[in-house]
């Protein structure tokens, strides 16, 4: 089971560079073996990378980003990403999607008397649940919901339960 979500975009992006390059490179010397005049000339492309020098602006930028990119690359393959399959107590393999585990939470949100709208963000040690009513008076709605959402939490049974966050937005009193 993939609990990690796979890193397909990074390897994307660097597959379509590094081809689009390839193919530029392939098209000139097709163009140069036909005898036609290629899209590139490597002949002006080694005169200007020759008249260069490396203490010039362009080759301190170029390095630099080149080397930002690759720092950025290999950050994305090494550094963990947000679960996609949470954890649940019990056997080995037992896992929740984040999609379900999220709605399950929101509907229990959801499902307390005087909550009109929920929304739930899950973090790695938090659950931030914040809910919308019609109510002038929240008294004691954020701990109703704290109670519903820590009911379900019980009932999913994840492998380390996370503490639970109730923002309440309510309408304004007018005056």
């Amino acid at each position: 089971m993939k609990r990690r979500p796979r890193r397909s975009v990074p390897a994307v992006l660097t597959a379509v560079v590094v081809l689009a390059a390839c193919v530029l490179v392939a098209v000139v010397a097709v163009q140069l073996i036909l005898g036609e005049r290629p899209w590139i000339s490597p002949d002006s492309v080694a005169s200007r990378l020759h008249d260069l020098r490396w203490t010039d602006v362009l080759p301190a930028v170029a390095g630099g980003v080149v080397a930002l990119l690759g720092l950025v690359l290999v950050l994305g393959a090494i550094l963990p990403g947000t679960m996609t399959v949470l954890p649940l107590g019990g056997s080995f393999d037992a896992g929740a999607a984040r999609g379900g585990y999220r709605s399950t939470l929101r509907a229990a949100a959801a499902g307390v008397d005087g909550v009109s709208g929920a929304a739930v963000k899950l973090g790695t040690r938090r659950v931030k649940v914040r809910v919308e009513t019609a109510r002038t008076r929240t008294d004691g709605l954020a701990d109703a919901v704290r109670e519903a959402v820590g009911h379900r939490l019980d009932q999913v049974g994840p492998a380390t339960r996370p503490a639970v966050s109730v923002r309440v937005r309510a309408p304004r009193r007018k005056s």
